[in-house]
């Protein structure tokens, strides 16, 4: 029995999430994916039966590595882009995960009365890391929304986690190690107590590019700090990060 039949627009691939079969759509000029939400779905917990959330979904990538990495039963993608949003609703479609999840078109700033709250066992996020003004700006919109903060900041990614979860509720969020001071304290802020953290560096000897960091919704004080995880062992994946894959080294 084929799948559903998926028109590509002139302006899109089907791309390879190299996990359980999936395929994503893209746009060839807009935000394409990287190994960061793998990275962050590898890092989550997530037990069977739970209800998570991803903010800023983009085109879906978190949600549909979580449907077939775990055994969540309902998975919920935010995005506010109209365009990526449909991208993902579509890929969502392709890979026939659409009684689990479902991409929701909102701005994460204002999820009253389009998301219950306290609804979710675990949000995730990859929020952008940059804040407007700095760095080298993106091309297109979608690549600026997803590097810089044009439709929320740091803060609040955090604010919307919070108001998703219910006391005892798990947030894994990836973001850059050089602004880990930030995160640690917006999380506090929030209501979002640091309880594990893993630095990831591309390379053995090279300083951590970025963090992986779990908290709990008015968690108890406390973290660990887990060990060191190395993208590349050489030009090639390190052995751990093909085994997220399934993988293996020649």
């Amino acid at each position: 029995m084929s799948g559903p039949e998926i028109i590509l627009r002139s302006d899109e691939t089907l791309d390879d999430l190299r996990l359980g079969g999936l395929k994503i759509i893209q746009k060839k000029d807009g935000y394409r994916f990287s190994l960061d939400p793998v990275l962050l779905c590898a890092f989550a917990r997530v037990a069977p039966g739970e209800a998570l959330a991803d903010l800023g979904t983009g085109s879906g990538v978190i949600p549909l590595l979580l449907a077939r990495m775990s055994e969540a039963e309902r998975l919920v993608g935010v995005e506010v882009q109209p365009g990526m949003a449909g991208r993902a609703r579509r890929s969502v479609e392709l890979n026939g995960l659409a009684g689990r999840v479902e991409i929701v078109e909102a701005d994460l700033r204002s999820l009253q009365g389009t998301l219950p709250a306290q609804g979710f066992d675990v949000v995730l996020a990859n929020p952008p890391f940059r804040p407007l003004g700095t760095g080298r700006q993106a091309p297109t919109s979608e690549r600026g929304a997803a590097r810089h903060e044009q439709a929320g900041g740091l803060g609040d990614f955090l604010r919307a986690a919070a108001f998703l979860l219910g006391d005892g509720g798990r947030f894994y969020v990836v973001y850059l190690a050089e602004r880990l001071v930030d995160l640690l304290a917006g999380m506090r802020e929030a209501g979002l107590e640091p309880k594990r953290l893993r630095c990831v560096h591309s390379r053995r000897g090279e300083g951590a590019r970025m963090v992986l960091l779990e908290g709990r919704r008015r968690g108890r004080p406390g973290l660990v700090v887990e060990p060191p995880l190395y993208v590349c062992e050489g030009e090639d994946y390190s052995a751990e990060v093909l085994t997220i894959y399934g993988e293996q080294k020649p």
